[in-house]
């Protein structure tokens, strides 16, 4: 069983209670811009084992009777296809799939903002589908001067312009499909338009990363820079905070640089403004629940490595910057660890070495090390998945074959006479249906197919760039994959 260093329940239940606590000191009405991934945040599941992906929402699913979500997206971003990088759908396409996932919690999702609209016609077109679809859609206005022009902000022309979002709950949950969407321009404008109409809200901001009350340079802060590298994002330690409590309080720049520009516009909305730092304003409990220090800050560390093995392979792929692998190996730097801190990378290199063929390691959860290697008949990720399974379900070890090498062929005379492939080794997925095919018949397979779950959590490493195939076989299986950033032939197209 994975050891864990964080308290999921206890989570659920400070940070619901918490946001009820905020909801209240605003007299019943609050406006929560929710950053990050609510229901997939796979990230904070890594650096803090125990927290579960789907934390988040579960906490909302707590406040389902009080609260409904308005989804924003940027009109630019519809108009261009923005795609999601982790899932490879358009922003406006993950709208529709973020609804229904809601609605499947029992979430109810008042409305969507189109933000920044400016006569766009795929944001029209949008709209009319949302709306064709029964669900409410509002739009906001590019504000000229915006954020720094107060006077224009908080006027007629301003605020005042955008459609006023009707809404029914105490608790206004503001997301979004990624980041400049606009989720802290709707909160600001809605809580223009409440004041206009005389009704008392707040405003909150919801952000697991960096954590406010754990020192700058934990390990558990620095992966989250890891994990913005390309954004440029760094930590901070809050200088309003620290001016106006003598705490120190970590948060990000970008925060920090904003600060008195939204101080500015909460006391021309309503006079004064209800909080002296960026710190104030979010309502995150992560860094109370952590139990066990010591395997977060591990945790954390592998992250590191992992992002940073993930800039490389980017780089070479000609999809990321110079600039983030080198701010990635000045984190590593400041975290004082090397790759050598992540076992897998040299036994795959080593078994690569030995062979000249590209080689998988996977680290198992009592620590083992095993190892796969390139064969007419496999590739060396499908080979490593096998032997994991093979040494978690005690089914035997070197020379053991769960799947007969009659029942290999037939799938690779359909993969290269009929599927046109000409790599005739199986993937992953392929060799895992050869296994489930072997089950019925062999008890051995069977209770090999059953370790599967057992690879969830567990480090794996490639010699080479994995296909998009094998990558994706093992991000479903849970495993945490890295690649030495280089391909197994020189060819120039990869597919």
């Amino acid at each position: 069983m994975a050891q864990t260093g964080f308290d999921n329940q206890q989570y659920l239940q400070t940070q619901s209670r918490h946001i009820q606590e905020r909801i209240a000191q605003f007299g019943g009405k609050l406006y929560l811009e929710f950053g990050g991934k609510l229901f997939d945040d796979h990230h904070a599941s890594r650096v803090l084992p125990g927290f579960e992906p789907d934390s988040k929402i579960r906490m909302l699913e707590q406040l389902r009777d009080k609260a409904e979500i308005i989804l924003a997206i940027n009109a630019g971003d519809i108009e261009k296809n923005k795609v999601r990088g982790d899932l490879g759908i358009t922003y406006d396409s993950d709208v529709l799939r973020l609804i229904d996932v809601f609605r499947s919690r029992g979430l109810y999702v008042g409305s969507v903002v189109v933000t920044r609209y400016a006569g766009q016609p795929a944001a029209d077109a949008f709209q009319a589908r949302l709306e064709g679809l029964g669900v409410r859609v509002y739009r906001h206005y590019p504000i000229p001067g915006y954020p720094h022009n107060i006077t224009a902000i908080v006027s007629d022309e301003g605020f005042g312009k955008n459609d006023y979002i009707e809404t029914r709950c105490p608790l206004v949950v503001v997301t979004a499909p990624g980041p400049g969407s606009g989720k802290m321009a709707t909160c600001l404008s809605q809580l223009y338009h409440e004041h206009r109409r005389g009704v008392t809200a707040g405003y909150a901001k919801f952000e697991t990363f960096p954590i406010w009350n754990l020192p700058l340079k934990h390990p558990v802060n620095l992966a989250y820079e890891a994990a913005t590298a390309d954004l440029d994002d760094v930590n901070m330690i809050d200088p309003f905070h620290l001016q106006a409590y003598g705490q120190t309080a970590v948060n990000y720049n970008r925060d920090v640089e904003v600060f008195p520009v939204l101080g500015a516009i909460f006391e021309k909305i309503t006079g004064a403004s209800p909080y002296r730092s960026p710190t104030d304003m979010g309502v995150n409990m992560a860094g109370n629940c952590i139990t066990d220090d010591g395997l977060c800050r591990q945790a954390a560390l592998q992250e590191i490595i992992r992002r940073y093995y993930d800039a490389k392979c980017e780089r070479r792929q000609g999809k990321g910057s110079e600039a983030a692998v080198y701010k990635l190996e000045l984190l590593m730097q400041q975290a004082g660890i090397t790759s050598a801190a992540r076992p897998v990378v040299e036994a795959a290199n080593h078994l690569a070495e030995e062979t000249g063929e590209p080689a998988m390691a996977i680290q198992l959860p009592d620590g083992g090390l095993i190892t796969g290697k390139t064969s007419e008949l496999m590739g060396c990720s499908a080979a490593a998945l096998l032997n994991a399974l093979k040494a978690l379900s005690g089914a035997g070890g070197h020379g053991v074959h769960l799947i007969a090498q009659s029942a290999i062929e037939p799938i690779q005379t359909v993969k290269v006479r009929y599927l046109g492939s000409s790599n005739p080794r199986l993937h992953s997925d392929e060799v895992l249906t050869a296994l489930a095919a072997s089950a019925n018949l062999d008890p051995r397979a069977a209770r090999a197919l059953e370790s599967l779950a057992a690879l969830k959590g567990c480090q794996a490493h490639c010699s080479v760039i994995l296909s998009p195939a094998d990558s994706l076989t093992y991000k479903k299986l849970g495993l945490q994959l890295t690649c030495e950033p280089r391909y197994q032939t020189n060819q120039l197209f990869h597919g």
